[in-house]
């Protein structure tokens, strides 16, 4: 069959293009996973050297995998409207759904061994958009960047031998990343509180409130107890489970709270570095109270299916140029992704 001057001239580019842009497209997909560059930090290695680091455990998160659900209210008080157009900073109450965790990837670890602690939150708008925050009881992160996160799980991995680190591999990595040492510095003379209710949590990376004319602040956040911090008892030492018992028991005798406190960066102030502590003297604001009323058990919980990621941000809540924001987002969904399925498949 003899073709046509023109379909040949027009036609073939365009068959050529329909070719193209599947490959295109799977090319793409195969350098977001990391195959065609397997050096690539991926979120698969990162998920996979933290199960090396507390094992597989299956239906869980891969890291904060021991947790308690909680619900309750944020009631803003109306100073950050000014800062952000985001509806739940307008004077007034949004619904939270969050969750207490304790670090690592082990769901049975005892509360004892594990000092650092997290709070997740979930605010759903009226509007129907969502905020999602993870939050840390410590001052900064670790490390600035992915590589360095990685770098520093592997160097922490337990040693066949002996089930702990290897001594040398972690001072190897702190000469090739002296940014840690203040972390370090700091979990030398941390002392863990007896409850999640009087640990302050901090966003760790920055964010941007956008106001409404556009314009953007360079912020970070807290959410700072109302109670007195108190230490941790010799008789919790011993419970495998203090915190959790802990909060139910509060909670039973009335709501727990916290404020959230904005922290406004100034000139200087770095917005992609996490393990960079601001000065003391930035201006805060009291942006409103967070109101916990009750806690339920993670597994079938109200938390349990959720992904908090944190790029999930309604409008007037931006991210910042932090590197570690894109990875935490990437990670948390593998994570979810495989609990999910694991899930699924267990009900079969």
């Amino acid at each position: 069959m003899k073709i046509h001057p023109l379909f040949t001239k027009r036609a073939l580019p365009l068959l050529a293009l329909t070719g193209i842009i599947p490959l295109a497209i799977t090319l793409l997909f195969l350098w977001a996973g990391g195959w065609l560059t397997p050096a690539r930090l991926t979120s698969d290695k990162l998920v996979t050297v933290l199960e090396k680091s507390s094992g597989v455990h299956p239906t869980y998160r891969r890291n904060h995998a021991k947790g308690i659900c909680i619900l309750g209210r944020f009631i803003s008080n109306g100073n950050a409207s000014g800062l952000s157009r985001a509806a739940l900073f307008a004077k007034g109450e949004t619904a939270v759904t969050g969750r207490f965790a304790i670090a690592g990837g082990n769901p049975h670890a005892p509360d004892y061994a594990v000092p650092v602690r997290s709070m997740a939150l979930l605010f759903q708008q009226a509007n129907g958009e969502q905020w999602r925050t993870g939050m840390n009881a410590m001052p900064f992160f670790p490390v600035s960047s992915v590589d360095a996160f990685y770098q520093l799980q592997t160097a922490t991995l337990p040693e066949s031998q002996t089930g702990k680190a290897s001594p040398q591999k972690l001072t190897a990595f702190i000469a090739s990343h002296p940014e840690v040492k203040p972390f370090f510095a700091w979990a030398k003379q941390y002392k863990p509180s007896s409850s999640w209710a009087s640990d302050r949590f901090n966003s760790l990376n920055a964010f941007r409130l956008v106001d409404q004319a556009g314009q953007s602040h360079l912020v970070r956040w807290s959410m700072v107890p109302t109670i007195a911090e108190e230490p941790v008892s010799e008789a919790s030492q011993h419970d495998a489970d203090f915190l959790q018992k802990d909060i139910l028991q509060r909670l039973d005798r009335g709501p727990l709270s916290w404020d959230l406190v904005i922290t406004l960066a100034q000139a200087g102030d770095k917005s992609n570095d996490a393990a960079a502590a601001w000065p003391a003297d930035r201006q805060t604001i009291n942006a409103g109270r967070l109101v916990i009323n009750r806690a339920t058990p993670q597994q079938q919980g109200p938390c349990n299916d959720i992904n908090f990621d944190p790029l999930i941000l309604p409008d007037g809540i931006a991210a910042s140029d932090d590197p570690l924001l894109n990875a935490r987002s990437s990670a948390y969904a593998k994570s979810y992704n495989l609990r999910t399925r694991e899930q699924a498949g267990a009900k079969l």
